[in-house]
């Protein structure tokens, strides 16, 4: 197929496309490489496509390189430019899009709530556009487990209401669940959201706790434990995320369990919790060192605990994430020694 993945400089979206191309998909990356992090980390993982910085940085212009014997493309181009999107899709022929692209962050939302609109809400819109116009056969997209908010009742269920965001991050994201069922119900576009649990793993995001545990304990300075250690959360490795999606992607709606559900909502995570103290712990063994524990209240917008209830992934794909703890932070640990040293 054909596949146009947005936020393919991102964490998940860079795992998204290798391994797409290695199963002998043309990808089409998109993302407007924001600085909202280290570009050079960014641009580190576009580079990992076969993509050279120099082309990369270009606005607008498609660049390409043969990975794995296919044609992985990438082009620098933001959401919100619906001009630019326009023409990626009249030049283009995509069966599906996967959009990962988007600004990511519970916390940093409380500080700059338009980047979120702009990106979350109206880039999402112009992609659904695009997709209607452009005969899509199917656009599958980012959620978050975050849209739970306060939510008390787990595990969280597709199932139950989520109608009390408490971020920013969260509300856009549950906008883009009602913007994807009004296009699936007035024009028959197939959708599918996904409700990532804490997804950690190799090149992840160095705003997340993982990447900023091994950081300031390899650095020899405290970490911040937030809620004083009593958080919980249901953290799921990379490639169990991107090996789900590529099932959905790869799987025509009419031909799976759902069938003639053009519209549908799915948690993916590790389908267990993990107390935050336990995931230090891991990662204190992965690095032989002890971690100074600074115990801190907990921070507006954050829950006390996720926990993802897959049982309709398993029914409708056959899909369930399953890497231990142990195994994920030990990879994270590796690359992170590697990249950085």
């Amino acid at each position: 197929m054909n596949i146009l993945v947005t936020g393919a400089a991102g964490f998940i979206g860079y795992h998204l496309c290798e391994l797409l191309i290695k199963n002998g998909h043309t990808v089409i990356g998109l993302d407007n490489i924001n600085d909202y992090y280290d570009v050079g980390l960014k641009y580190a993982r576009i580079q990992q496509l076969g993509i050279p910085r120099a082309k990369a940085e270009v606005d607008g212009q498609i660049s390409s390189s043969t990975l794995h014997g296919e044609q992985m493309k990438f082009i620098k181009l933001d959401l919100a430019d619906r001009q630019g999107l326009d023409r990626l899709f009249q030049e283009n022929t995509f069966d599906v899009v996967c959009n990962l692209g988007a600004q990511a962050g519970v916390r940093y939302s409380l500080e700059n709530p338009d980047a979120y609109i702009q990106s979350n809400v109206v880039g999402f819109a112009n992609l659904l556009e695009c997709c209607r116009h452009g005969n899509v056969k199917h656009l599958v997209y980012a959620s978050s487990s975050s849209v739970y908010g306060l939510n008390e009742k787990i595990p969280f269920s597709t199932e139950d209401t989520v109608d009390r965001p408490i971020s920013i991050y969260a509300a856009t994201k549950k906008s883009n669940e009602l913007m994807a069922h009004t296009y699936s119900h007035l024009y028959q576009l197939p959708t599918t959201g996904l409700r990532f649990f804490t997804v950690y793993g190799p090149w992840g995001r160095p705003d997340m706790a993982l990447f900023l545990f091994v950081d300031a304990i390899k650095k020899g300075k405290p970490i911040n434990v937030f809620n004083y250690g009593n958080m919980a959360r249901d953290f799921t490795y990379v490639d169990d995320i991107v090996g789900g999606m590529s099932k959905i992607i790869e799987t025509p709606v009419a031909e799976s369990k759902r069938k003639d559900e053009l519209y549908k909502i799915y948690n993916i995570g590790n389908n267990k919790q993990v107390k935050l103290t336990d995931f230090i712990d891991a990662i204190e063994s992965s690095l032989d060192t002890p971690a100074k524990r600074n115990l801190m209240p907990i921070q507006p917008g954050d829950v006390e605990s996720t926990w993802a209830d897959v049982n309709d992934l398993i029914r409708d794909y056959d899909y369930k994430p399953d890497t231990p703890i142990e195994k994920g932070v030990k990879e994270f640990v590796d690359w992170y020694n590697d990249f950085y040293e």
